[in-house]
């Protein structure tokens, strides 16, 4: 589900989850998990890749559609654990968006600290109201910290999705690259600033950050078990059960 590359100090974790790169409770609990490792283990930066085409389709629905209340809570303070974990990592973390990024994959990203998207017709963005599910209030502030108040409001609001250079233009990635030099472009983003001084470089960085570090930094800030209740909603399940039926006419 995840592969782990070694360039000297910087650990890249590419997403590996046929065909889509879904967000499955094992694989948050395994990306999580390798976040959290990752500066004891003497890395100094970090990379969050996904597979041609493809970063992240997002939450896997039809797995989560089979979880109990119990389960979803649990899955969702797992993906809290997971954006907060990359919000405070004490590393610095590039995503390399190599396609597509929506919901999921697209909060993923807004927790790092630098993004990096491939060129073309792909798109990303908060769709979340398009498929029945409220944003929450910890996402929405990191998309407002990227885009400003008004304008992640109105792409929020209408789930909106935009292609990458679009996301360029308005600050939602940073750069942009061809395909395949999408992740080459992020080791070298990373082997920059690495090759600053050390101390000023993290010291700087802290505290350019902790705006959002403070966001992530109390897991009541994002209540599990309210949206566990709203996943449960008569609206949200037959959305979210709507959205599967099509892909699966769609793949079949």
């Amino acid at each position: 589900m995840i592969e782990r590359i070694e360039h000297e100090q910087i650990l890249e974790l590419r997403l590996s989850r046929p065909p889509v790169n879904a967000i499955s409770p094992e694989l948050t609990k395994l990306l999580l998990a390798a976040i959290r490792a990752a500066p004891a283990q003497g890395f100094r930066a970090l990379v969050i890749s996904g597979t041609p085409g493809m970063y992240s389709a997002g939450l896997d629905v039809p797995t989560l559609l089979t979880l109990d209340r119990d389960g979803i809570t649990a899955f969702w303070n797992d993906f809290f654990a997971l954006m907060a974990a990359v919000a405070r990592a004490p590393i610095p973390t590039v995503a390399a968006i190599t396609g597509h990024s929506p919901a999921g994959g697209a909060v993923i990203s807004i927790f790092c600290d630098y993004r990096i998207m491939a060129t073309g017709k792909y798109r990303i963005g908060l769709n979340e109201v398009q498929v029945g599910l409220m944003v929450p209030e910890v996402i929405q502030l990191a998309y407002k910290r990227l885009l400003g108040a008004h304008r992640a409001e109105r792409l929020m609001v209408a789930g909106a999705m935009v292609e990458s250079e679009t996301a360029h233009a308005i600050g939602l990635v940073d750069e942009l690259a061809e395909g395949d030099q999408v992740i080459p472009r992020a080791l070298a983003w990373c082997r920059d600033l690495l090759a600053l001084p050390s101390e000023a470089m993290s010291g700087t960085r802290r505290m350019a950050r902790r705006d959002l570090a403070d966001i992530m930094s109390d897991p009541e800030r994002f209540p599990s078990a309210d949206f566990a209740d709203a996943w449960f909603g008569d609206e949200t399940q037959s959305t979210l059960r709507a959205l599967v039926a099509k892909l699966k006419s769609k793949s079949g």
